[in-house]
């Protein structure tokens, strides 16, 4: 009896060894991945490090990961920034569209990690049944800081932290010489969006309100309501004020209006302003400033465009 139960004890402590072994053997071989908490506008999501099965809402994080060299599994196809356009190649999994994810697609791709931004906030808890999912939009109130800190984590999640510090040194110093140079210009702008036919003037704080409170550029109205959708205005109301700059965002390009910006905006109105006058009319890429910006190569074009505009004075 005695030699039994010493024979049961040893087969036990043999087996107990053996599961601790295999533990430490899968760790070792890299199967017990490493997580992180991610901080984030609507709550705290732990994520897997270096996620294989990446899903990717917000087209300036796309930006981001594509200039990094990173990944993705799955994206909203049928609004793509034209530089991004081969994400809505068949390697790349449909996700639905920006507003409305497609939840069954979503589920048999059983991602590791979603990331959405505005579009998407009203889903995130949806979003989190399926899978880890973090907000990366961009606050517009403070733009750069919360760029800024929206590329650490994804620097963090990704191990691209050394990579995407030399890409923000490169646009810290391209904005610093746009600062140098939009004080050195007694010049004032309005920024406008064009849209079925309309128009909307944004100010600082506002969706593009960057060109006035990151890169320098004096606004022409300091009462303009900070806003998403912007403030309604006439034509009468741009040559009221009548700008050195008109910044034009075409948002009919993105979504097919039949009507160009150019045709809705260059009308005998506006074409007695100063800025139509000296040919300061400048129309913005709407792929980086409506679609995807927050993204390391969109804010690198943005200061380039308000650059290259100030440059022709």
């Amino acid at each position: 009896m005695k030699k039994l139960i010493v024979l049961i004890m040893v087969s036990l402590f043999a087996i107990v060894m053996t599961a601790c072994g295999t533990e430490k053997d899968d760790s070792a071989n890299g199967d017990t991945k490493e997580t992180i908490t991610v901080t984030h506008d609507l709550g705290k999501t732990k994520v897997s490090k270096n996620p294989e099965k990446v899903v990717v809402f917000d087209y300036g994080t796309l930006d981001t990961l594509d200039k990094l060299g990173i990944d993705v599994t799955g994206v909203p196809h049928g609004s793509m920034p034209t530089y991004l356009s081969k994400y809505e190649g068949e390697e790349y999994a449909n996700v639905g569209s920006l507003k409305e994810p497609d939840f069954e697609k979503l589920s048999e791709i059983d991602p590791d990690l979603i990331i959405i931004s505005g579009r998407q906030s009203s889903l995130y808890e949806q979003l989190s049944e399926l899978a880890p999912t973090i907000y990366l939009g961009v606050d517009t109130t403070n733009y750069m800081e919360s760029f800024k800190s929206n590329l650490d984590t994804i620097g963090t999640i990704f191990d691209k932290k050394d990579e995407i510090e030399k890409e923000l040194t490169k646009i810290e110093e391209s904005i610093s010489k746009l600062q140098e140079k939009a004080a050195s210009l007694d010049k004032k702008a309005l920024i406008t969006l064009v849209s079925g036919g309309k128009i909307s003037a944004y100010g600082s704080k506002s969706r593009f309100g960057m060109i006035h409170d990151v890169f320098g550029v004096e606004a022409i109205d300091d009462s303009i309501e900070a806003s998403t959708h912007g403030m309604n205005v006439s034509f009468e109301y741009v040559v009221e004020q009548n700008p050195d700059l008109l910044y034009v965002i075409d948002r009919g390009a993105i979504v097919g209006d039949e009507s160009s910006a150019k045709q809705v905006v260059e009308n005998k109105l506006v074409k007695k302003t100063k800025a139509y006058k000296n040919d300061h009319i400048v129309y913005l890429d709407p792929n980086y400033w409506y679609l995807s910006g927050g993204g390391l190569v969109s804010v690198q074009e943005m200061v380039n465009e308000i650059a290259d505009s100030l440059n022709k004075f």
